[in-house]
């Protein structure tokens, strides 16, 4: 699944400027399909602005490609909208989302000449519960398409015969599940949601980016394997297949997912069916590796997830990584602040308050979204990876590494970008944290020396306040490490 995510350095050679918006998203769709040869691509309503026209400049500037791959049908576009229960300032664009699904439909029919729906999936960020979903499911059989059968004026012609058919009748509810709790409750959630509905299958979509920014890295990972086993279970209690997808970034600290590493992500997510192909992953590489890895990823065969053999145990590990990781945060919040506000945009967005906005609510944190503060801290040369981990016994350790096979690698592939000179900065805590954490993972990396010179020039930099320069600087070291955040 191709998505809109802006973790990429490089701007893509299609857009009009740094930040790619309006035209620029639709080409990027026909690119993921048509040359990249992705599946899906999930378009974002939730937190930017978003063509909702999209269906019918697809099938009128790329007509010739979508004759050949029917959309709706050999590839897909997939909507994600805002949550009204979290998202109350975009409430209303959920309606007009809904509402343009039979508009796109309409278009569809006239391009292909028979019924065929170019969309019909859903994706419900932050979902807490089954109500959610279904508030979403039955508002659009009931107002979208159940009204087709009332007349406008009492007595008149229904709107069906003054407008035309509502089509398709049904949509499919994807939810994407971002916060601990949630994540834990994932297979309650779904069940209940498919309980009175005849379907062949679920999607459940889990976060990767918003645990980690919450709970620290490590935490998100170990909670993925949870939510996932459990999924696993209540896919054979069910009798239908339940298709995780996971939203993995290319940096590390969102999940190391890139066209070069993409194997040992397959290896430590088996029971995954569908991972998301960010921007980072497919701008910042060669476009024949892409194409490559992408080619693989669709080869690759659904297996069994990685067995949880104490869960129990394993949530215990989760708490006590994610109260250091809080400390450690709460420490770091006005360096990430300072430095983030120099981060590149590559998306047009609205202003947004993401998962981790709900609990500096209360923790007094404000805090960028989770791509500008990964890349706040590896602009000053300390990977977020670290953070959390310093309280960790070697036994613990020990087990963290059983769930999670990956956790060498991932480590190694964010030391090459510390450069120990920025401890100067912090404060003696996080110092002594560090400092712990790296005893422990007992690993160490030369440091890419391009990044370090870059990071140390950032460095000098920040009291100078000079907004081109730094930007300028971040932007370099992300190229360096194929990656913005």
């Amino acid at each position: 699944m191709s998505t809109q995510h802006p973790d990429n350095a490089n701007v893509p050679f299609f857009a009009t400027g740094p930040a790619v918006g309006d035209d620029a998203e639709v080409h990027e769709a026909y690119y993921a399909f048509n040359r990249l040869g992705c599946d899906e691509q999930m378009w974002d309503h939730e937190g930017k602005e978003v063509d909702s026209f999209v269906v019918s400049k697809l099938l009128s500037q790329y007509g010739s490609f979508f004759k050949k791959k029917r959309l709706g049908r050999d590839v897909f576009l997939t909507l994600r909208v805002p949550n009204p229960d979290r998202e109350r300032g975009m409430a209303k664009v959920l309606l007009e989302v809904l509402e343009s699904i039979p508009r796109s439909f309409d278009y569809a029919k006239h391009f292909y000449h028979h019924d065929i729906a170019p969309v019909f999936e859903i994706i419900l960020p932050m979902t807490t519960s089954a109500a959610e979903l279904n508030r979403v499911w039955h508002y659009y059989r009931e107002f979208v398409t159940g009204k087709a059968d009332r007349p406008v004026i009492a007595g008149d012609v229904t709107l069906r015969e003054w407008i035309g058919d509502f089509a398709p009748r049904e949509i499919r509810m994807i939810p994407l599940i971002e916060d601990k709790k949630s994540m834990l409750r994932a297979h309650e959630i779904v069940e209940e949601y498919i309980r009175d509905k005849p379907l062949e299958h679920q999607r459940v979509f889990l976060a990767r980016s918003d645990p980690a920014m919450t709970y620290g890295s490590t935490s998100a990972v170990l909670l993925l394997k949870i939510a996932l086993h459990r999924l696993h279970l209540l896919e054979k209690k069910v009798g239908i297949p339940i298709y995780p997808i996971l939203g993995l970034g290319s940096a590390p600290f969102r999940g190391n997912f890139k066209p070069t590493h993409f194997k040992s992500r397959l290896k430590g997510y088996p029971s995954v069916q569908t991972f998301t192909v960010q921007s980072a992953f497919k701008f910042d590489y060669p476009e024949e590796l892409v194409r490559s890895a992408i080619r693989d990823l669709k080869n690759a065969t659904r297996r069994d997830p990685i067995p949880v053999q104490d869960e129990e145990a394993l949530l215990a590990v989760i708490e006590k990584i994610s109260g250091t990781y809080a400390r450690q945060v709460r420490a770091l919040a006005p360096l990430i602040n300072k430095v983030s506000q120099y981060v590149p945009s590559r998306r047009k967005r609205r202003l947004h308050v993401g998962l981790f906005g709900y609990a500096r609510s209360v923790s007094g944190i404000h805090l960028p979204r989770a791509i500008s503060f990964c890349a706040a801290l590896y602009s000053v040369g300390v990977p977020p990876e670290l953070l959390g981990l310093a309280d960790l016994s070697r036994q613990e350790l020990a087990f963290i590494i059983r769930h999670y096979p990956n956790f060498m690698q991932d480590m190694l592939d964010a030391l090459q970008f510390l450069d120990t000179e920025s401890f100067g900065m912090l404060s003696a805590g996080i110092r002594s944290d560090l400092k712990r954490t790296l005893k422990l993972i007992k690993e160490h990396v030369e440091p890419n020396p391009i990044h370090q010179a870059l990071v140390r020039a950032i460095r000098k930099c920040l009291g100078r306040e000079d907004t081109e320069v730094i930007s300028g600087l971040i932007t370099q070291a992300a190229r360096e490490r194929k990656f913005l955040g």
